[in-house]
């Protein structure tokens, strides 16, 4: 059984950070037509954010101590109630279908108690069927799905509070 670990994204992290955001925007493009740049790139915008406010955080996924993924979580979020976003999840397609993503997807979601949403774009099954069956997983069901498609968000929208998870957790 592999070992799944995560590490805080950190400064001297900014060029794997950028390298495995390239990945995700070039495996978004069949559902986000995307151009590359003058350099090749696809050029995520805003890397920088997530590396000097505290407010934001990134985290690796390691398998074996190898890069598998990453996600970054931040409070621009859709909904005014809600005060957690999943900014950005990718998972290297060597290490999907292993629980990486889910395992992930939990322990970032247990760094943060309280109201989440979690967003695809329309044309993106495949991540609406991951997301829904990992949030209904770490919810017990306890979670709302929304569809918007104005200025806010062009998607879906998984909302939950995880905050009574973590206290059930705390208890036992």
């Amino acid at each position: 059984m592999p070992e799944i670990t995560f590490r805080i994204v950190q400064w001297q992290d900014k060029p794997v950070l950028r390298q495995m955001l390239e990945l995700y925007q070039y495996d978004m493009t069949d559902f986000w037509p995307q151009d590359l740049n003058d350099h090749g790139e696809y050029g995520f915008i805003g890397i920088e954010r997530y590396l000097k406010n505290p407010r934001l955080r990134g985290y690796f996924f390691l398998v074996d101590g190898k890069y598998a993924g990453f996600g970054l979580v931040d409070p621009d979020v859709s909904l005014p109630e809600n005060e957690f976003w999943m900014g950005q999840f990718f998972v290297l397609k060597r290490y999907r279908r292993l629980g990486v993503g889910r395992k992930a997807a939990h322990f970032m979601f247990d760094q943060f108690p309280g109201k989440w949403e979690v967003g695809q774009m329309p044309l993106n099954e495949p991540a609406r069927k991951f997301w829904l069956h990992t949030i209904s997983d770490y919810t017990g069901g306890n979670f709302v799905e929304h569809e918007l498609h104005d200025d806010r968000w062009d998607g879906f929208l998984q909302c939950f509070d995880n905050a009574h998870i973590q206290a059930a957790r705390s208890d036992a």
